[in-house]
């Protein structure tokens, strides 16, 4: 009885751990959904501020928000490239890590472009812009290139596969069309049978009957060439040889009369 209870009672503390763990499992799950959705869509608001003031503004604070807004889009977009593509070929994982080293001189650029923006002195950021824009363009051409890199690798493979299943096709359509090798070989041995006119092929005229006579001989050929089957001759009756007539030889035995008693 004791030994039933402990097990029981442990049972409960098994499924009680079991279901806290999910619970855990499933809160953190949820969690990361909603800061995911909640980062994205802090990201489409900037991104969208960011366009409006490229758009809106000029002078210093239309340039800093082009410049953030090509950083990000670049970097963004080779991200995306590129966790696209490692999970199809892993031998873009060194890129990966290549481009977090880059992301994070990207972020750190992004950061100090922010920064600038609220900076109240003016002339002082705009002497600092040419070197920014140098920058920015070192970084997203790096981004760039490996994203660029990526989807040629990808479309290389892609074309090498479709060369393959072609010539994969291009097999399998001969095989399946193996009548028209023998093509030529039957159609110059049909031209090497026909020597006469009028015996070529789906031709079958009979040959013309001697007649006796030039009046009835042109009667007499199209009788037979348009008559039907000939009829087939009577049977004739099976009569029986006559032992008298046949041919007897030195070793046969002569027949003996039959006797009456």
């Amino acid at each position: 009885m004791e030994a039933a209870i402990t097990i029981l009672a442990l049972l409960l503390v098994a499924f009680v751990a079991l279901g806290v763990y999910a619970t855990v499992k499933a809160v953190g799950a949820a969690k990361r959904g909603v800061d995911r959705t909640i980062t994205q869509a802090r990201r489409t608001v900037e991104d969208t501020t960011l366009r409006a003031k490229s758009f809106g503004q000029t002078g210093v604070a239309g340039e800093l928000a082009q410049l953030r807004l090509a950083l990000r889009t670049s970097m963004r977009a080779t991200q995306d490239a590129l966790h696209a593509g490692v999970a199809e070929d892993a031998s873009l994982a060194e890129s990966v890590d290549l481009f977090r080293r880059l992301s994070a001189h990207g972020l750190e650029l992004d950061d100090e472009l922010k920064r600038l923006e609220r900076e109240p002195d003016r002339a002082t950021v705009a002497g600092l812009l040419p070197k920014l824009r140098e920058r920015t363009q070192r970084i997203t051409h790096s981004a760039e290139s490996l994203r660029w890199a990526a989807r040629d690798r990808a479309r290389q493979f892609a074309d090498d596969d479709l060369d393959a299943l072609n010539a994969q096709i291009d097999i399998e359509a001969g095989a399946l069309r193996h009548w028209t090798v023998d093509e030529p070989s039957s159609a110059s041995g049909a031209g090497a049978t026909t020597t006469k006119p009028g015996h070529g092929p789906g031709t079958d005229w009979p040959e013309p009957a001697a007649s006796a006579g030039p009046s009835d001989g042109n009667s007499s050929t199209a009788d037979e060439a348009w008559a039907g089957p000939a009829r087939e001759e009577s049977p004739q009756a099976i009569t029986a040889s006559d032992p008298r007539l046949r041919t007897t030889y030195p070793w046969q035995k002569s027949t003996r009369p039959e006797t009456t008693n």
